[in-house]
C-alpha cells in the first residue's frame, strides 16, 4: 500500500512538471522576450536588477504573456497589493480566492514597480550585493526572500535563463556585448519557429512608449570627432599624448580650469585616449542609476556620466578613496540610504 501511494506520488509531480513545461509554448515566450527585452534592460540600468532576472519573472508570472491575472490588470510579475500599495487593484485567486494585486494603466508601470518594489524592501538588500551576472544566485535569493511560495521557484526561473539565452540581455545592459549580438540566437529561434512573429513584436514594441532610462556612455565608445555633449555638457574625445595645454588655448579656457573640469590632477599629456570636458560638469546625472562595471573607478564613472565627482561621492555616502564593487549601484540624482558594498577597504582610485 505504501509503495502504491509513493507511486501515485511520483506520477502526480511528473505530471505537474510536465503541465509546466507545456504550459509556455515556445512561440509565446520568444514573443515575450521581443517585446519586453527593452524594457528588462532599461529597468537593469536604472536599478541593477538583472535583466535575465526580471525576464524570466515576467515569462513566468504571466505565463509568457498569456495569463488571466496580465490581461485584466497589465501586472507582469503577480505583485499583491500589500498595505502600502494606494493604486488601482484587482481581484485574483492564487494562494487564496479573490486575492488583491496591483493594477497598472501599461506594462512599463508593472516593470517600473517591481524593480522599485525589490529595490526597497529590506527582505531583498541582498539580492544587491550579488553579481549580477550570477543569475543562480539572484534567482535562488528571491525565493529565500519570500517572493515566491513555489518551491520550485528558482529552478524555473534558472531552466527559463538557459533555456532561451537571457542572460545575454544582462550583458547587453551592462556594456559587455552590443545588443544587436544579444539578441541573435534569441531572434533566429523565433524567426524559425514563425517567421511572422517577429514582424509583430517589433510592431508593438514601436508602439509603446520608449523606456525613459537609456544606456550609459561607454568609455570605449566610439565617440564623434571634434566637440559634442554628454549630460548636456561640452566635451572632446582625445588621443593619448594629447597636450592639456594645447586644449587649454584651443577652447580658451585656463589651464587650472580644465583640470578642475575633468576632477584631476594637473599633468602636461594625456596618458591614454580619453574624454576631456571643456564646461564645468552637472551636479546630476543623465541617468537615475550606474551599475559599476569591471575595471571602472568612481573618476571614470564621474566621467563617462558627465557628473561632478564631489556629487558622486556626496550622492552615495563615499570617500574619495573608496572604491565600490563591480555590480554595486549608485546613485546620480539623489542621495543613497546605504554606502554601497567596496570592493576592498580604502581601495585607491586612479586618475
Amino acid at each position: 500500500m505504501q509503495n502504491r501511494r509513493l507511486t501515485i506520488l511520483i506520477a502526480f509531480l511528473l505530471s505537474l512538471l510536465c503541465k509546466f513545461s507545456q504550459a509556455q509554448p515556445t512561440d509565446a515566450v520568444l514573443a515575450y522576450i521581443a517585446r519586453y527585452k527593452d524594457l528588462a534592460i532599461a529597468e537593469m540600468q536604472r536599478t541593477g536588477i538583472p535583466a535575465a532576472i526580471t525576464l524570466a519573472q515576467g515569462i513566468h508570472e504571466t505565463e509568457a504573456g498569456t495569463s488571466e491575472l496580465v490581461r485584466k490588470s497589465n501586472n507582469h510579475f503577480g505583485i499583491k497589493c500589500k498595505d502600502d500599495w494606494r493604486g488601482p487593484s484587482v481581484s485574483h485567486d492564487d494562494d487564496a480566492r479573490g486575492e488583491c494585486f496591483r493594477k497598472y494603466e501599461v506594462p512599463e508601470q508593472s516593470y517600473r514597480d517591481h524593480s522599485d518594489f525589490l529595490k526597497t524592501r529590506s527582505n531583498y538588500a541582498s539580492l544587491f550585493r550579488l553579481d549580477p551576472t550570477d543569475y543562480q544566485a539572484w534567482a535562488n535569493g528571491l525565493k529565500k526572500a519570500g517572493y515566491a511560495t513555489n518551491p520550485k521557484y528558482a529552478q524555473i526561473l534558472i531552466k527559463l535563463i538557459q533555456d532561451y539565452n537571457l542572460e545575454e540581455y544582462t550583458l547587453v545592459a551592462l556594456g559587455k556585448i552590443d545588443q544587436k549580438d544579444g539578441l541573435v540566437r534569441n531572434n533566429k529561434r523565433l524567426q524559425d519557429k514563425n517567421p511572422n512573429v517577429i514582424t509583430v513584436a517589433s510592431d508593438q514594441r514601436a508602439a509603446e512608449a520608449k523606456p525613459e532610462v537609456v544606456k550609459a556612455v561607454s568609455m570605449e565608445a566610439n565617440y564623434p570627432a571634434g566637440e559634442f555633449k554628454i549630460n548636456e555638457t561640452r566635451a572632446i574625445y582625445v588621443k593619448s599624448g594629447t597636450s592639456y595645454l594645447d586644449i587649454a588655448q584651443r577652447y580658451e579656457i585656463p589651464l587650472a580650469k580644465l583640470f578642475e573640469f575633468n576632477d584631476m590632477r594637473a599633468q602636461e599629456v594625456t596618458s591614454t585616449d580619453r574624454l576631456v570636458f571643456i564646461q564645468r560638469k552637472r551636479r546630476t546625472g543623465d541617468h537615475e542609476f550606474h551599475v559599476v562595471q569591471p575595471r571602472e573607478n568612481l573618476n571614470s564613472i564621474a566621467q563617462m556620466e558627465a557628473i561632478r565627482l564631489e556629487s558622486l561621492l556626496e550622492y552615495n555616502n563615499l570617500g574619495a578613496n573608496m572604491q565600490p564593487a563591480v555590480g554595486e549601484t549608485l546613485y546620480l540624482r539623489s542621495r543613497a540610504s546605504l554606502t554601497p558594498r567596496l570592493a576592498s577597504k580604502n581601495a585607491l582610485v586612479e586618475n
